[in-house]
């Protein structure tokens, strides 16, 4: 099938690798041009540019599709059907239609179910015990449209949004395969009302640990914002990044060390970190991490 695939992340990128392997024509890759990154701020390719590139596969990454100059470009590929996977721009109406059998996206939820920018923490963050991939016909909603498959997951009781983001990624992929190979049988059925929640966009601001709120609260905030942005705390004045947690029996002052291998009063209940981030350098275990931090007893986290 003759696709245009458009994305920009890792996300994104696990899925054009599959479409690759899979056969399809990829007429282009649309995504977002490069940005500066590291340390010298020199611009750096997204992960899905790289990976085009790396299969020699021509790339557009337009600033904006609402130009009729883009529209006609994006048009003139005569795409079968366009690939959306965490693109990162808004398909004006045009661009919509171009594709003879539409635009599908690849949506890290079972829809209707936290439409929105950040599916994957915010199932984390409350608590869901599954989630999973819908494969979307895309409309001028947002996610919106009609679900032509979708794939379930548990959600384990400790996994990372990262780690989660690693497996939602292998099942779009995979997804998305099985989409386009049984495009013509597949029924689009409509997103229920009932049931719709939003996931906004993760503020910076929802990082800092609060450590009044009950154990389960923080332990599931810590998990769901894991690996980035990271979930912090102050520890002897120095802000250090949270990324990994679970509940644990214990009470004292929130934000008061337990014992001396991280356990952590909270509001009500306590948590054990068991992964944290200095800054400046890299992801520890805990027991490497206090090997060269000791958080004795008693120690108090944040402020």
């Amino acid at each position: 099938m003759r696709i245009v695939f458009m994305g920009t992340p890792d996300f994104a990128a696990e899925a054009l690798s599959a479409l690759a392997d899979a056969g399809h024509e990829i007429a282009a890759v649309y995504t977002q041009p490069p940005r500066p990154a590291g340390r010298g701020k020199k611009p750096r390719p997204a992960p899905v540019q790289a990976l085009a590139e790396r299969l020699g596969l021509p790339v557009r990454h337009p600033e904006s599709l609402r130009s009729a100059e883009a529209q006609a470009a994006f048009a003139a590929l005569a795409p079968e059907v366009a690939v959306v996977a965490a693109y990162g721009l808004i398909l004006p109406q045009p661009i919509l239609e171009a594709p003879a059998r539409g635009c599908l996206n690849i949506h890290a939820s079972l829809l209707p179910r936290w439409r929105g920018a950040a599916p994957i923490q915010r199932a984390i963050m409350v608590g869901d015990t599954e989630t999973g991939i819908c494969i979307m016909q895309m409309e001028a909603g947002l996610d919106t449209g009609p679900v032509l498959l979708r794939r379930a997951t548990p959600i384990g009781p400790e996994e990372t949004a990262g780690a989660l983001h690693d497996r939602l990624a292998r099942l779009g992929a995979e997804a998305i395969v099985e989409a386009l190979d049984r495009l013509d049988t597949l029924t689009p059925e409509p997103q229920p009302e009932a049931g719709v929640t939003y996931a906004s966009k993760i503020d910076k601001a929802e990082a800092v640990v609060d450590w009044t709120r009950p154990a389960e609260e923080v332990a599931r905030r810590i998990r769901g914002l894991s690996p980035f942005p990271g979930a912090w705390t102050r520890i002897a004045g120095e802000r250090v990044k949270l990324l990994g947690a679970r509940v644990e029996a214990g009470a004292g002052a929130p934000g008061r060390a337990l014992d001396d291998r991280l356990a952590v009063a909270c509001g009500d209940g306590a948590v054990r970190i068991t992964r944290l981030q200095r800054e400046g350098r890299g992801p520890q275990e805990a027991d490497a991490f206090l090997r060269g931090m000791p958080v004795p007893a008693g120690t108090q986290l944040g402020g």
